[in-house]
């Protein structure tokens, strides 16, 4: 009977221990599950961070490229923008490489480029400004040698008139209206498209993937035509999409220019100092965003003084 009851305790104090095992390996268990379920959540919210800066980060990679074609289209220096995108690179692999990097660290990072572009902003508009006083000026040049020009034919038309017959006089000025016609429209050659990729590969094929154009370079000489002026002529190119609607993109230089007494819109403009001399013409039309080009036949129109002078074509697929 003694030996029953002693048995019987041991039994007891055996299931009691046991009991206690269980129950700190439940509260173990359950801790872990909480554990882990609070690391899940961290690591999500650090993904979505990363995720965030990641996006941050290649918004301002296209802004940079969007500033530096921008100021280089005016003029301007970029020595710094094109060191910026350099360490922005760096940065972005930095983000896809590291594996306990910090949100943090990026955020004054991101304040600086941001920084950056505003103030590159604020240089473009005094580019822009300056330029636009420049070509004014130059209009200004242009319409007085012009006035100059037509003061001295019309001089020389009545000096000349002096002496000479109605007919010869009616002659020689229908010779000096068909001059005057003939040195406004000047002629393009061998007008071709060249597609730049984002690593700046340059293609001429006329027919292009779509995953291999960011840029277009719209190439052509211009005729040597011994009665035009040599002065300084503005040279527009209208790009027109699959739908014929045309490629447009204030920021990257796109406006309008009249057209038989209307506002049209074109593509790209560079103003040219024509030498007369078979000179070769480049202009490059970079849009912003992020879009692709759309596949399709594109054509594109060459404009000068008013006269449509030249035209080509090509595809994307």
């Amino acid at each position: 009977m003694e030996e029953t009851t002693k048995g019987s305790s041991i039994w007891k104090a055996v299931t009691g221990f046991l009991a206690i095992i269980v129950g700190i390996l439940a509260y173990l268990l359950f801790d872990a599950n909480n554990f882990k379920k609070n690391q899940d959540v961290i690591i999500h919210q650090k993904a979505k961070e990363l995720s965030a800066t990641s996006i941050r980060l290649d918004s301002i990679g296209i802004q940079l490229d969007a500033k530096i074609a921008q100021i280089k289209s005016l003029g301007g220096k970029v020595e710094d923008l094109e060191a910026t995108k350099k360490q922005l690179e760096n940065d972005r692999m930095l983000l896809r490489k590291a594996n306990n990097v910090s949100v943090a660290h990026f955020e004054s990072k991101i304040k600086d480029y941001v920084s950056l572009l505003a103030k590159k902003d604020t240089e473009i508009g005094k580019f822009k400004k300056e330029n636009s006083k420049l070509a004014e000026k130059n209009r200004s040049l242009s319409g007085e040698n012009a006035l100059l020009f037509t003061e001295n034919i019309t001089l020389r038309i009545e000096k000349q008139g002096l002496s000479d017959s109605l007919e010869a006089y009616t002659k020689r000025n229908q010779a000096l209206t068909a001059k005057v016609s003939l040195a406004s429209a000047l002629q393009t050659q061998s007008v071709k498209v060249i597609a730049i990729s984002r690593k700046n590969k340059e293609r001429d094929s006329g027919v292009y993937r779509v995953s291999k154009v960011d840029k277009i370079k719209i190439v052509f000489q211009l005729q040597p035509n011994l009665i035009a002026k040599q002065d300084v002529k503005s040279i527009y190119v209208r790009v027109l999409d699959p739908d014929g609607a045309v490629l447009y993109d204030s920021n990257a230089g796109s406006g309008n220019f009249e057209l038989a007494g209307k506002q049209t819109s074109y593509t790209v403009k560079k103003d040219i100092l024509y030498q007369n001399n078979g000179q070769g013409v480049e202009l490059v039309y970079a849009r912003g965003g992020m879009a692709k080009y759309r596949v399709g036949h594109y054509t594109t129109e060459v404009y000068c003084e008013g006269y449509k002078i030249g035209g080509g074509s090509f595809e994307i697929k």
